[in-house]
């Protein structure tokens, strides 16, 4: 048999019988558009988190008071972590390739102006912070170069705050009180919107001593800082465990490079994809099973014929790549049909749900269609192989 008899008769076996050829197909192309739904929300969660986190910068360290490891020390000796302090903020700046350090408090309050009140978040924060974090203000400036510990009370709003408290006047000079106190508005920060649920436009920030006074806090919450960004990382957290070490006798606190845990979360992220992917697999099991239990029945429907073709000079071998080839344009036909089927509900949800993360990762969808056709394969052997095996004469006299 000539290979294009073989192509042709392969396909006109499969579209004698539209109906069963449809719903074998049907089971793989299910498969497949579980599969490229699956893995875009899953790659859209990873880009969404990634992207949350590096729009302040990668080159970014976090330092928070007390030590994450476990160590072994004497029976009866007294831990104390020793906290973190503005002067140890100030003393990080001569740490080797720090470029600025942050300390940093947090906590809620209330923020008036002329009878409105509104509850916000109040950072505590010095002038740094803008650089540090990668925020910018829309009108005015941020806080001024004062030592921290005594700086002067002024303050910048978020977006949202001064519209609510201002609507569309200017802000910038008046004064107002933020936790009981007066202060001095000299900006307000560009809107940010929101990261991973918190509000950037819902806050104030004031200087950080004066947030330590207000929130009667003895210690900072952390301190960022940033470094040069082609500096080896394993040098600057060097400098830093050198610098807070001497000053705190003991390595009492924690240093948290944002590049690390970037990597950390791609990593978990990879793999949530990579399961949901397996799960969306299962179903081209289940296509795979469809197939072939659909060539099962083909190859009892079709005794006589496989005689006939045995009679005329098929080989057994012949025989047998007829129903691999025909699994194998099942699956073939299912996942291209999946594939466009997947990407276009995909779309649909995008369009639908922008707030939904979505982003079709190809190299799945490339990995599905393959799987699809190798599952068709294997589905088709027994079958096949069934098929093949046929005596010629017990074939023909089964018509």
């Amino acid at each position: 048999m000539l290979t294009a008899d073989f192509l042709r008769f392969a396909w006109q076996s499969l579209t004698a019988h539209r109906l069963r050829t449809f719903l074998s197909a049907l089971g793989i192309a299910i498969g497949i558009t579980a599969v490229i739904l699956l893995t875009s929300i899953g790659r859209g969660l990873h880009s969404f988190v990634i992207d949350e986190f590096t729009q302040f910068g990668t080159n970014i360290i976090g330092i928070t008071p007390g030590h994450t490891d476990t160590r072994g020390g004497p029976i009866g000796a007294i831990n104390t972590v020793r906290p973190l302090s503005i002067d140890d903020a100030l003393a990080l700046r001569r740490a080797p390739h720090v470029l600025a350090t942050d300390p940093t408090v947090q906590g809620n309050g209330d923020v008036e102006f002329e009878g409105k009140s509104r509850r916000v978040m109040i950072y505590g924060v010095s002038h740094a912070m803008e650089q540090v974090m990668r925020m910018q203000v829309s009108s005015g400036e941020f806080l001024p170069d004062d030592d921290p510990r005594s700086a002067r009370a002024m303050v910048v709003l978020g977006a949202k705050v001064a519209r609510e408290l201002y609507g569309e006047n200017n802000p910038l000079g008046t004064r107002l009180r933020v936790g009981g106190e007066r202060y001095r508005v000299v900006g307000v920060m560009e809107a940010k919107g929101q990261v991973l649920g918190l509000d950037l436009d819902d806050t104030v920030y004031i200087p950080v001593g004066r947030a330590l006074e207000m929130f009667n806090r003895e210690s900072l919450m952390e301190i960022h800082l940033t470094y040069e960004p082609t500096a080896p990382l394993a040098e600057v957290e060097a400098g830093i465990r050198a610098v807070l070490s001497a000053r705190h006798g003991r390595e009492d606190y924690t240093v948290t490079p944002q590049q690390k845990m970037l990597e950390t979360f791609g990593t978990i992220l990879d793999a949530i994809t990579f399961a949901v992917a397996a799960i969306g697999g299962i179903s081209l099991l289940v296509g795979g099973i469809g197939i072939l239990t659909i060539l099962t029945i083909a190859v009892s429907e079709r005794t006589a014929e496989i005689g006939l073709l045995r009679a005329i000079g098929a080989t057994r071998q012949r025989i047998l790549l007829i129903f691999l080839g025909e699994a194998a344009v099942l699956a073939g036909l299912g996942g291209a049909v999946g594939l466009g089927l997947g990407w276009a509900l995909a779309l649909v949800l995008k369009l639908a749900l922008p707030a939904l993360p979505l982003e079709t990762p190809w190299s799945y969808a490339l990995a599905a269609e393959l799987m699809a056709v190798s599952v068709g394969l294997a589905a088709g052997v027994l079958p096949a192989r069934r098929a093949a095996l046929l005596d010629p004469l017990e074939a023909l006299r089964s018509e």
